[in-house]
């Protein structure tokens, strides 16, 4: 049974009487979006629109013709009404005379230039799709991955035969934007060192991605303009773990690799990019394509939950996501932790102080916070 998808309705009844002139003009001397010209009437639930407002699907924004609609909302054209309506929810944004709705929770917008952690979802006989929470899949060409051993030459039938032998469904990659297609679609590349196949992690989902650096009007979200993978050196015996902050909201946490920690001659994973293209023979190995986990000890694993559940307490309280506050944010934990009484400890209760929320998780947002 087809379903019929009618555009909502405004009821002409649903209007009263306006404000004063003096409360109908903004800051900048303009007229207010929820005022009309001669004094007539207007929705009484735009009383309550301001600069930081929160409108919903549906709502009214303004039926001043002297706006012009942006993006997030829409004009009805079966009637005459210059009512300006939002399509999602979020909150409006002036442009001089341009009205525009900021979704509180949109889809990852790519830009070139963009370090975006996918997961492999279709293999193709040429290249792979992949999901970067965007509201198209992005592409990986086979073209535009690195061959095991560093070799440079171009792509055979027979490297399309084995194209799974590279990536297969459900893999984690992190790449980078090479270019967006006029429908949105990303196309990307792992063509450096620093990028290539994930392992010996955990993956995060950070909820809450949009616009065009991917974070929430509210201030959550991977911050585009700051550094996005760095080494950290865990207490507790933990080691050097490794984190990945993908623009799209996708987050990857892991061990670093005995290799690239080598490379890196204790400096962590950032020395990777500066390896030459003429020596990815010396370093690229056919273990850059190995779906097989390294050992992981407890105390890394441990190190790697506590990072987890940091970067979720920080979403959860509102906070952007960089280097500088999930390290504030893993300082608090371990402060805490420290605190806290350890007479009559049992094993239960050992475990229990490892899990990062609740009052806990209020004490981190309260020290982040407090040192920015």
């Amino acid at each position: 049974m087809a379903i019929t998808i009618l555009p909502p309705f405004i009821e002409e009844d649903a209007y009263s009487s306006s404000a004063s002139d003096d409360e109908s003009r903004d800051s900048e001397g303009d007229v207010d979006m929820t005022s009309t010209s001669g004094g007539g009437a207007r929705p009484a639930k735009r009383l309550r629109l301001s600069r930081s407002g929160i409108v919903t699907p549906g709502e009214v924004v303004t039926d001043d013709p002297q706006w012009m609609r942006g993006h997030g909302t829409f004009t009805p054209t079966t009637t005459l009404s210059s009512n300006i309506i939002a399509t999602v929810a979020g909150t409006v944004l002036k442009t001089n005379k341009l009205l525009s709705v900021h979704p509180l929770r949109a889809r990852y917008t790519p830009e070139i230039g963009d370090l975006v952690v996918g997961r492999i979802v279709e293999v193709q006989s040429r290249r792979w799709k992949v999901d970067v929470s965007a509201p198209l899949l992005a592409q990986l060409p086979l073209s535009a991955i690195n061959l095991p051993g560093g070799i440079l030459r171009k792509r055979t039938t027979a490297d399309e035969l084995q194209i799974r032998s590279f990536f297969n469904e459900g893999d984690l990659v992190v790449a980078e934007v090479q270019s967006v297609h006029q429908d949105g679609a990303a196309s990307l590349h792992t063509r450096s060192l620093k990028y290539g196949k994930l392992r010996n992690g955990v993956f995060l989902a950070v909820a809450g991605m949009g616009g065009a650096g991917g974070g929430m009007v509210r201030g959550t979200g991977v911050v585009r303009s700051r550094r996005q993978v760095w080494t950290v050196h865990a207490a507790n015996g933990g080691g050097e773990i490794e984190i990945i902050l993908g623009v799209n909201g996708y987050i990857w946490i892991s061990k670093l690799a005995a290799d690239r920690a080598s490379e890196s001659g204790g400096g962590g994973a950032t020395t990777a990019a500066d390896v030459s293209i003429t020596r990815l023979e010396e370093v690229a190995s056919a273990s850059i394509y190995s779906s097989q986990n390294d050992e992981i000890g407890l105390a890394t694993r441990r190190e790697i939950a506590r990072l987890a559940g940091c970067i979720r307490v920080l979403v959860e309280g509102g906070v952007k996501v960089d280097e500088e506050t999930v390290m504030k944010a893993y300082a608090a934990s371990l402060n805490i932790e420290l605190e806290m009484d350890d007479e009559d400890e049992d094993e239960i209760t050992r475990e229990g102080r490892d899990y990062v929320g609740g009052e806990k998780a209020k004490q981190i947002v309260a020290a982040v916070l407090k040192k920015r």
